[in-house]
């Protein structure tokens, strides 16, 4: 008897100790929480825009998964197991996009649509080029 609470808190032990390592990476519900941040980071330098007047620029690295808000600067980091697909436009207003989405004091947009995927899930945080708005979509995937 001794032995098998002995044996039993052995295996306890090395179950707390390797379960957590053992992390699928980031969940459905996880990615989707990061795309309701994109969107919310998007959010806030729209409505910055129009509350200042003055154009406000969302930085994409999309090599480095990182988002830069233009109104406070905040950095938002997707996970490294998730890919990071922008799509932008190359000019906003006659000048270079720069991997960047713009919103104009009007709270337009030139738009674009950053794509985050893992393994079979994919969710697209799209802004709409004409209204600014900002939408978030699952995509069927591939």
């Amino acid at each position: 008897m001794l032995e098998m609470v002995c044996v039993l808190s052995i295996v306890a032990m090395l179950v707390g100790i390797l379960l957590p390592r053992l992390s699928p990476g980031t969940s459905r519900p996880r990615l989707e929480a990061s795309a309701l941040e994109i969107a919310s980071l998007l959010k806030i330098d729209r409505n910055a825009a129009v509350k200042s007047g003055m154009r406000v620029l969302t930085r994409i690295d999309a090599s480095t998964r990182r988002l830069q808000s233009g109104s406070n600067g905040s950095v938002l980091v997707v996970p490294d197991d998730v890919t990071l697909d922008a799509l932008l436009p190359r000019d906003c207003e006659g000048r270079p996009a720069l991997s960047t989405i713009s919103f104009f004091p009007s709270g337009f947009s030139c738009g674009g649509t950053l794509r985050l995927s893992r393994l079979n899930t994919v969710y697209e945080v799209r802004v709409n080029w004409l209204t600014g708005g900002i939408e978030i979509v699952r995509v069927p995937a591939v």
